[in-house]
């Protein structure tokens, strides 16, 4: 871990939030922070929640823990609640499951104020159809997460926008091949992007192939610079400062 820590302050990273997708993971997310906050220079946040290929593993005693973890969340630097969303690609937990426990996450959301990770692949219409309801009973923070590794159209990540989501762009957006997440980037307001690496996944180029790690958010931001059109340094301070505001840090 100080490995990874030293090459994310060699990389001009200062702060990096830590994911979870289940109970043991999580319990993983906030141990790392308590171990490691401040090493290397790195400030760590930390993040609790049930991914939904974990989903057929929520029970109401899953919910209890979350609970206890929330409660105390400020003493544990817990900045969010995720990953939760739905996953139709791989279908790892049932359908109505998935979306069953992706609500009762956004109720904890809502409850104790926190912004959510959002996860969707190959799952936009129902995703789109639980928030849109949320948004409309009032159950939604007026910033309510970031769309994370957003993969989805650029109708549907204009749409997320208007519920007062940030869209979170990673590895992907460097990929040769990809076309559709360019042009997300470049039409959605600066105001509502954040950069990500979903480490140890999608690796960007050119480094693509190897274990990602914090530190190539650089190239992430690299990317976008070119699409929007600005320097390097401006993106990196504009979706730093969005980060901020996303998670309320100081």
């Amino acid at each position: 871990m100080e490995d990874i820590l030293r090459r994310c302050r060699a990389s001009g990273v200062t702060s990096v939030l830590i994911p979870a997708d289940n109970e043991e993971t999580s319990r993983i997310s906030i141990d790392a922070v308590k171990k490691y906050d401040g090493v290397e220079g790195v400030t760590l946040y930390a993040s609790c929640g049930v991914h939904p290929h974990e989903a057929k593993t929520y029970t109401d005693d899953t919910e209890k823990f979350l609970r206890t973890c929330l409660e105390s969340r400020k003493d544990k630097k817990i900045m969010a609640l995720g990953e939760i969303g739905l996953d139709y690609y791989y279908d790892l937990s049932e359908r109505t499951v998935q979306r069953a426990v992706f609500e009762r996450q956004l109720e904890l959301a809502k409850e104790y104020d926190l912004p959510i990770i959002l996860h969707e692949r190959d799952a936009t219409g129902d995703c789109l159809d639980i928030l849109r309801r949320f948004h409309k009973e009032g159950r939604l923070r007026d910033l309510p997460g970031v769309c994370h590794c957003c993969s989805c159209s650029l109708e549907a990540s204009l749409e997320l926008v208007k519920m007062g989501f940030y869209i979170g762009f990673d590895g992907p957006l460097t990929f040769k091949n990809n076309k559709k997440t360019p042009e997300v980037a470049l039409n959605t307001p600066w105001d509502r992007i954040v950069i990500e690496t979903d480490s140890p996944y999608l690796t960007p180029e050119p480094n693509r192939g190897i274990i990602n790690e914090p530190c190539h958010v650089a190239y992430v931001c690299r990317r976008l610079a070119e699409i929007k059109g600005v320097t390097i340094d401006e993106a990196a301070q504009i979706t730093y400062d969005n980060g901020k505001k996303l998670y309320g840090v100081n």
